[in-house]
């Protein structure tokens, strides 16, 4: 398997799996693909943060505000890896609630990875809403 196809793998099981727990209160396996190496930054829909510490407690207050996720997918736009680097720039299409009401939406989603020595680890996102 090629350095392509192990991310595509990567990313459509282990991340989206991450993703749609988050969407659904929680934060521990977005927490987990994350790197716990700096630099690490969001620049979000909704929180921002620029080191580890703020990425974890922009993850915690965010997860509090979802539950009851009934769908989540990750549309993949265009992608690329180049050795230990790699990014993917998708739509990310959301049911969930938030603080109880019932919403969907979508978010336009850029993320940088790095392969670590235990796998593929998010560095970087940026995230917005689809107007």
């Amino acid at each position: 398997m090629s350095d392509r196809e192990e991310f595509l793998v990567w990313l459509q099981s282990e991340f989206v799996r991450a993703e749609r727990a988050m969407f659904d209160g929680d934060d521990g396996p977005r927490r987990a693909i994350w790197s716990a190496d700096e630099p690490v930054s969001v620049l979000g829909a909704w929180r921002n943060a620029t080191n580890r510490a703020e990425l974890v407690e922009a993850f915690e207050v965010l997860s509090t505000t979802f539950s009851n996720c009934t769908d989540y997918a990750f549309d993949l736009i265009a992608f690329d890896v180049r050795g230990s680097m790699a990014y993917t720039v998708g739509y990310e299409r959301v049911a969930t609630s938030i603080n109880g009401q019932p919403r969907a939406f979508s978010l336009r989603a850029t993320q940088v990875y790095r392969l670590e020595a235990d796998g593929w680890r998010v560095v970087h996102r940026h995230a917005d809403h689809v107007g």
